[in-house]
């Protein structure tokens, strides 16, 4: 009985050990790490799950050496470092630059609140809503948020200033859904008609914001930014796919750097190469 019992013992422990030796794969393959390699230091980034086509984007890339030679093109000192236009590779000092791409773009991936422009994280650059409606990322141009330090009152003026352009939004939207109808009273000269549908509008717009004002901030974001820092005006409008998790200080370092006039380092910050830790 002994010897069976002691069997028994071994072979549960074997496959705890299995279970936990998969269960750790597992998650080194969720949470793949990225070492960008610049000519000012090292930084590590972790890519999100929860954005796998931001992520296998953004690991393609990196494997192929696209991003080997490019620089951090465009800085601003508290607020973030942008790189991956593949003009910037060998551009002549002086040149503006960010209008490089790919060939393609990606589906916006907003995993919000979950994801958001806290300090440190990694984020896709893109075109604006003018031309871009859907928010779909640039297929290679990304940034690293360094952003400032909130005071509570402070945030308190973004969540209310994201409510409006929110409410704008929803009224906009709203509009476009009764175009023809917006349309028909204007030709009629119909007043009534267009005050009563803007009524309407106003209080459908104004139920949905008071659910949102429930939740601008949840508590993480409120310590996050009133602690570390971010660019709260930011968030729910690019998507979040990563963060830093070694090398903050290096992204400090390529923030502060001299620019032109563009944002352009006037020494260039540039990427030596991108590697893929397994």
């Amino acid at each position: 009985m002994k010897n069976k019992f002691t069997a028994l013992l071994i072979l549960f422990c074997c496959l705890v050990s299995y279970s936990i030796s998969a269960s750790t794969t597992m998650d080194e393959k969720k949470t793949p790490l990225v070492r960008i390699s610049t000519s000012m230091g090292d930084i590590v980034v972790r890519l999100y799950d929860d954005t796998p086509i931001h992520r296998d984007n953004f690991l393609k890339l990196a494997r192929e050496g696209f991003y080997d030679g490019t620089l951090f093109h465009r800085v601003i000192n508290k607020f973030m470092i942008q790189a991956g236009d593949p003009d910037s590779k060998g551009a002549a000092p002086g040149v503006r630059l960010g209008a490089g791409d790919v060939g393609y773009t990606l589906p916006a991936e907003f995993v919000y609140p979950t994801h958001f422009h806290k300090r440190g994280v990694l984020s896709a650059a893109r075109q604006g809503d003018q031309v871009n409606p859907e928010r779909r990322s640039s297929g290679c141009q990304f940034y690293i948020v360094t952003g400032n330090v909130y005071t509570p009152g402070q945030l308190q003026q973004y969540g209310e200033r994201m409510l409006q352009q929110r409410g704008q939004q929803l009224f906009d939207e709203l509009a476009q859904q009764h175009a023809d109808s917006i349309r028909a009273m204007y030709q009629r000269q119909d007043q009534a008609g267009l005050q009563k549908l803007q009524s309407q509008l106003t209080e459908v717009v104004q139920s949905r914001l008071a659910e949102e004002a429930k939740s601008v901030f949840n508590d993480e974001q409120v310590e996050a930014y009133t602690t570390v820092g971010g660019t709260p005006h930011l968030d729910g409008q690019y998507t979040v796919f990563g963060e830093v998790v070694e090398g903050m200080n290096i992204v400090n370092e390529i923030q502060m750097v001299e620019t032109d006039s563009s944002d352009r380092p006037t020494t260039d910050v540039v990427i030596l190469k991108m590697t893929v830790l397994e």
